[in-house]
């Protein structure tokens, strides 16, 4: 993938990021700036699966309302709690 690809890719994973709830969209784009790179193709592929959850659903994982049942993305969810 060439340079231009991936920043372009990196813009299209930073608009998925923008939730309605102002929490979720502080968590996920300071997670994006922060940890996202040290995620490996697996984990990368289950911060996806995560972004396709509704708002509510992935508030409810974040603030430990609810666990993640799939290891890789608890181990995810984790990560994203620490932000």
């Amino acid at each position: 993938m060439t340079a231009p690809d991936a920043e372009r890719d990196f813009a299209r994973l930073r608009w998925r990021c923008r939730r309605g709830l102002l929490e979720l969209d502080l968590v996920l784009t300071r997670f994006l700036d922060s940890g996202y790179a040290a995620l490996n193709s697996i984990e990368r592929e289950a911060f996806l699966q995560l972004l396709d959850c509704g708002d509510h659903d992935l508030w409810d994982l974040l603030s430990g309302r609810r666990e993640a049942a799939d290891p890789v993305e608890k181990s995810v969810v984790d990560r994203l709690r620490t932000v």
